[in-house]
């Protein structure tokens, strides 16, 4: 148990009592063991809080708040307690097709029920003890995001080589009769869960619903680091359009029967296959957005509305690098866009993925070095938009450490991480309202910007 308090707000009902350095012991006499009990118990308005003092003494507080507010205390950890690594073995996993040398963080294989909930990680469910699956049942932890896979025991053991992991089907039929929410995703492998496996998957999962609320389908992904691991075949574009086609015609009888698709695939699938997207009313509610999931069908939409309530923009020519899979997808925004202002001057750069290789082609996996080599001594404007995927959010630095003040300076212009967000990329090409830099060094960003625009 790590609940030793690290802060404590102005305005939390304990900071006239608690202490940094206290350890949360109980809530209404209630153990807190993680950040799950935390929350759970704290949400009610009146409560009985049992702290312990460094020394050992422990003591209670008498608390009236806003009931679901927060107790207004940061913990040493997050989680309160230690994050929970995966038990798997994948054939797919990706931090195993990772190259040598990189940080550390990037090899831990997180497979926490708890980050699940809070932040949507996907997690397999194999390390769940008895008395998890029960907490998760009798707190209603929900929903919960479930790398599935298959749904065949054999296969998926195969699969995860993990002689638990055909376990995981029942835990989630368990979690289908208590009403806890699964939105779901399926790796899916040429050869291994795709064909006869997925329709056998996908009618499994069905047969779960309402609980399993969304599936998201996405393609493997295979980098060139696959010395001495299980043989894959990436998609081939017939292939891909095979797969679009069995789990469109399985979505369409789910509208018919349920009364929702359920299935999706990942958009990279559509790009693989040279496929038009789906139009947006297609993806219901856009669950699996982070996805990846109808992003980009839901980004030219709101970017054709950010046009049409447009006003003439600023004339400073830019560029835009992505991954070369969305590559032609962005030459088709800034057609649009000279449609209606054709002395737009802005260019789309394809970065291949020299770090991983050329089969990965997603945008979220592009490299500082790669964006760096491929692009210096380009005609970039006196703008470059690249998407915020490449990036750490707090750090601000790319897979392979490259910071992007590094970047900046070595290509000799601004460059400006982005949402997938049509709105704010129009806003972004036009200068009407640029990306804003969140980081630990942002400043130093930001006074070599204003520096090279005056």
């Amino acid at each position: 148990m790590d609940n030793i308090i690290k802060s404590i707000d102005p305005s939390s009902p304990l900071r006239h009592h608690a202490q940094v350095g206290d350890n949360l012991i109980a809530i209404n006499g209630k153990r807190v063991l993680d950040v799950l009990d935390y929350k759970f118990y704290a949400y009610d308005p009146r409560l009985d809080v049992t702290l312990r003092r460094p020394d050992g003494e422990e003591y209670h507080v008498q608390v009236h708040k806003r009931e679901g507010g927060d107790l207004g205390v940061d913990f040493e950890s997050y989680l309160m307690d230690k994050p929970r690594s995966c038990a798997n073995n994948c054939v797919f996993c990706f931090i195993d097709q990772l190259p040598p040398g990189m940080r550390p963080t990037m090899y831990f294989k997180d497979d926490d029920a708890r980050l699940s909930f809070l932040l949507g990680n996907y997690i397999t469910l194999t390390n769940l003890s008895k008395r998890e699956i029960q907490r998760i049942i009798d707190l209603h932890v929900s929903p919960v995001n479930v790398s599935v896979h298959t749904t065949n025991p054999e296969l998926r053991c195969r699969m995860l080589k993990n002689p638990r992991a055909g376990e995981t089907i029942d835990t989630m039929r368990r979690f289908a009769e208590h009403g806890i929410v699964m939105n779901c995703q399926i790796v899916c492998c040429p050869g291994w869960n795709d064909g006869e496996e997925l329709q056998r998957t996908m009618e499994d999962l069905a047969g779960m619903y309402p609980a399993v609320h969304s599936v998201s389908i996405v393609p493997v992904g295979l980098t060139r680091f696959r010395e001495g691991l299980e043989k894959l075949e990436p998609f081939t574009r017939e292939h891909a359009s095979e797969t679009i086609d069995q789990i469109t015609a399985f979505g369409d009888r789910c509208v018919e029967r349920l009364g929702s698709r359920i299935f999706w695939c990942g958009d990279e699938l559509y790009l693989e296959a040279g496929r038009e997207l789906p139009p947006d009313e297609f993806y219901e509610e856009h669950t699996q957005l982070e996805n990846g999931v109808g992003m980009l069908r839901l980004m030219e939409t709101e970017f054709r509305s950010a046009l049409r309530l447009s006003e003439e923009p600023d004339g400073v020519p830019f560029s835009i690098a992505t991954g070369v899979a969305a590559a032609p997808f962005f030459e088709g925004l800034l057609a649009m866009a000279r449609e209606k202002y054709p002395g737009l001057r802005g260019r789309v750069y394809a970065i291949e993925n020299d770090f991983f290789g050329h089969s990965i082609t997603v945008a979220g996996l592009v490299t500082g070095r790669d964006l760096i080599r491929q692009l210096k001594g380009k005609e970039l404007g006196e703008r470059l938009f690249i998407s915020q995927n490449m990036l750490r959010r707090q750090e601000m630095d790319f897979l392979d450490d490259v910071t992007l003040e590094q970047a900046v300076r070595e290509l000799g212009i601004p460059i400006y991480p982005t949402e997938a967000d049509g709105f704010a990329l129009w806003d972004a090409i036009s200068g009407d309202m640029l990306p804003e830099i969140r980081s630990p060094r942002a400043s130093e960003v930001t006074e070599y910007y204003q520096y090279n625009q005056n």
